[in-house]
């Protein structure tokens, strides 16, 4: 019986199939290279479907941290670096991993990181209105890996009262940047900017607002969230005087531009001693928070969006942890290692539920300021 001869598109496609396969499961650094040694693989690897396949593939044990590990010198220009390591290499060696002069790079003085998602880091500019609490901030995002590096959003005008936070809505494939203003006359405005746009656009407002200017929106799920206090009470507040009925969790929909509140944990009976933190690793979200000044507490909010999946994950003593003040930080390792902030600005605490370990970390170079984000590398393009 003659064989029929085999169709060589067929063969060629199968060819790619294949390595589009193998590759897809590599590191995206290598990647960057491997697009050079031939135009199909430069073609493969620059396919919008491969770069989504690579995202969904890579391991999400990743962390960018945010650093300033001098003073801040006049007429110097850079000053913040942000290093992407491991969680695992970030917690058994903590000062050489915000030393190391691999996977790092150099932001501007007035620059500030709002966020990571899908390896895309968010970074806003500010230039201040000398004399008046005013100033003009634009963003953009880079990917520290590949370099790239998109056009600056629309000037959009704050006073010193604002946050933002930024994400990805997938049902639009965009990136979304949310700012909440509490403007002088005491009405909060929100507006988001989506990446590749002409204008920020206002939107119906947030019914609270967050505690601090320096705590960016957490993202899951295709929302931001925050703790805040219910207007009007505002960006001005003592927090002696809050009390447990102004403290809410807000979260905001990235898809439909809406904000809901989330009923905080039943189990918190009194308002902490500190303003509480929120974290988040993996699909879960965490609520962290001092007890009468003598407990850290953590909880769990296993699934999404549910008030009653909210799970005390542990409560601790000072004591054990060896310190008489502490202020949480980042939640890592699914919810199994927690970072804390001791007495001194140098010292950082790590408690591992796991085996119930505690291990004191003071900086060598004495870091002014430390930010942790989730971060995997990838290939995703800019806007």
């Amino acid at each position: 019986m003659q064989m029929e001869p085999e169709d060589p598109t067929a063969a060629v496609l199968l060819c790619e199939v294949v390595v589009m396969e193998i590759l897809s499961w590599l590191p995206a650094k290598p990647l960057t290279r491997l697009k050079l040694v031939c135009k199909s693989w430069n073609s493969i690897i620059s396919n919008p479907h491969f770069v989504k396949l690579h995202l969904h593939r890579s391991p999400k044990n990743g962390i960018l941290l945010l650093t300033r590990t001098k003073p801040l010198t006049l007429g110097e220009g850079k000053n913040w670096d942000l290093v992407f390591s491991s969680v695992e290499s970030f917690i058994q060696n903590p000062s050489s991993t915000l030393v190391a002069q691999e996977n790092r790079y150099s932001l501007y003085v007035e620059d500030w990181v709002v966020g990571s998602c899908n390896g895309l880091v968010c970074v806003a500019h500010a230039l201040d209105h000398p004399k008046t609490d005013i100033s003009d901030i634009w963003v953009r995002l880079l990917n520290p890996l590949t370099g790239g590096i998109s056009e600056n959003s629309p000037c959009l005008r704050v006073n010193m009262h604002n946050v933002l936070g930024f994400g990805y809505d997938e049902s639009s494939d965009s990136y979304k940047v949310l700012a909440i203003i509490w403007d002088s006359s005491g009405t909060l405005i929100t507006q988001v900017y989506s990446f590749g746009g002409s204008s920020w656009k206002r939107i119906k407002s947030f019914p609270a607002f967050p505690f601090s200017p320096e705590v960016n929106g957490y993202f899951i799920g295709g929302t931001l969230n925050w703790i805040g206090l219910r207007t009007p009470h505002g960006g001005d507040y003592d927090w002696d005087a809050v009390t447990l009925d102004m403290l809410t969790l807000v979260s905001f929909d990235l898809k439909s531009d809406t904000s809901k509140e989330i009923p905080l944990p039943k189990g918190i009976d009194e308002i902490p001693s500190e303003e509480p933190t929120l974290g988040v690793w993996g699909n879960s979200l965490y609520l962290l928070h001092d007890y009468q000044n003598t407990h850290f507490i953590a909880w769990q909010m296993k699934e999404f969006g549910d008030e009653n999946s909210w799970t005390q994950l542990l409560k601790i003593s000072f004591h054990h942890l060896g310190v008489e003040w502490l202020s949480p930080r980042f939640v890592f390792e699914n919810g199994n290692v927690f970072m804390l902030s001791g007495c001194h600005s140098s010292e950082e605490v790590f408690y591992d539920r796991r085996d119930n370990s505690v291990k004191r970390v003071k900086f060598s170079s004495n870091p002014r300021y430390i930010v942790a984000f989730d971060y995997v590398e990838s290939l995703v393009q800019l806007c």
